[in-house]
């Protein structure tokens, strides 16, 4: 298991989404996995570039975000991006679970966030993902 930093890109047009995501998770998301680092990212461009670019650990992106919302972003992601790194979808509801499937994204939690199932959720894809 590595012991640099991870990093974790988090997406989303409303700054307070991105905040209560780094509150939710802060600096360490469970004691055998290393800290946590964070680019906060307000545009799909960005996003892509980032990826493309390599270096991020995992994805969380705000399936509520406009103009471009998280899950279809994710699936194009996935469709054009070799090396993807894991993607948690922030849904609108617990409902939309569906719609992140088929985005194909590794995970989703619904708003409004909560640290525990979300902290869950990402300590199970960074396990997987650093190993």
């Amino acid at each position: 298991m590595p012991d640099s930093p991870l990093r974790i890109l988090v997406y989303s047009d409303n700054a307070l989404t991105r905040d209560q995501v780094r509150s939710a998770l802060g600096r360490r998301v469970h004691p055998d996995l290393p800290e946590l680092t964070y680019l906060d990212v307000a545009t799909a461009a960005v996003v892509i570039k980032n990826l493309d670019e390599g270096g991020i650990d995992l994805a969380i992106l705000d399936g509520e975000a406009a103009p471009t919302g998280g899950m279809g972003l994710a699936k194009q992601l996935k469709d054009e991006i070799a090396d993807c790194p894991p993607i948690l979808v922030l849904t609108g509801r617990p409902d939309d679970a569906w719609l992140a499937s088929w985005s194909r994204a590794e995970a989703a939690v619904p708003h409004p966030i909560d640290p525990i199932r979300l902290g869950e959720a990402v300590a199970t894809l960074l396990r997987a993902a650093v190993q």
